[in-house]
């Protein structure tokens, strides 16, 4: 939250007011969960050389179900940018139609990534996924065993995540699904550490206009209240 807000705003004391806010908040505090290490060494992976050309996967499970008959949401990852998308799904949908919806808003916007980090999950190991990814000229690859992230930095990535979403779900309950496109442009719009960027400007050059921040000219920054006559 500071490092989106400091090119904006300031104040004395800015940075721990902002820390003890966060710290107050009984929302995040309850959907924040221990993130333990993982255990043993992992396989590291190459950087990606290209946007959307390796991706990971995951669904966060155990969800309220929505006025639409969704209980999970499947979290998305660009390896490279760590723009996400995140789909609303019921677990007990078939592969084919998560391969669907795979293909109707990941591959329609970004195309065929290279390589899908995934858990063993069932839904990347049935011979059916197998077999759409090679057709496809995408390689599954699957992580080591008791390792549920090949990649570490994937793994806290979805672990942010998950502790965002889940926030949202004890704020709206079942109605989690109408602000979940608002949840993924607030992700997407904010500072991640790893990139030095918010996951928007890694991935088209640029900052995005908000309703906080209309548009930047240079040092400029133009706030929203500003354009009100």
């Amino acid at each position: 939250m500071y490092q989106d807000l400091k090119k904006t705003f300031w104040w004395s004391s800015m940075k721990r007011e902002i820390a003890e806010y966060v710290a107050a908040c009984l929302t995040c505090q309850k959907a924040k969960v221990e993130h333990q290490k993982p255990s043993g060494l992992m396989q590291q992976l190459e950087i990606p050389k290209w946007k959307w050309d390796s991706i990971t996967m995951d669904f966060i499970v155990g969800l309220p179900r929505s006025a639409r008959n969704s209980d999970a949401i499947w979290v998305i990852v660009d390896r490279l940018t760590k723009c996400a998308h995140f789909l609303p799904v019921n677990i007990k949908w078939s592969l084919e139609k998560l391969t669907q919806l795979y293909m109707r808003e990941i591959v329609r916007l970004h195309g065929v990534p290279s390589s899908i980090i995934s858990d063993r999950d069932p839904r990347f190991t049935f011979r059916f996924w197998q077999s759409l990814h090679q057709a496809l000229g995408t390689k599954l690859k699957l992580s080591s065993a008791y390792h549920p992230q090949t990649d570490g930095q994937s793994e806290r990535t979805v672990q942010s995540l998950e502790d965002l979403l889940r926030a949202c779900v004890l704020d709206h309950l079942g109605s989690w699904e109408e602000v979940l496109p608002l949840v993924e442009f607030t992700y997407n719009n904010s500072f991640h550490a790893s990139i030095g960027m918010v996951p928007f400007e890694a991935l088209y050059g640029r900052r995005c206009r908000t309703p906080l921040c209309w548009y930047q000219d240079g040092e400029s920054v133009v706030v929203g209240p500003e354009l009100i006559l």
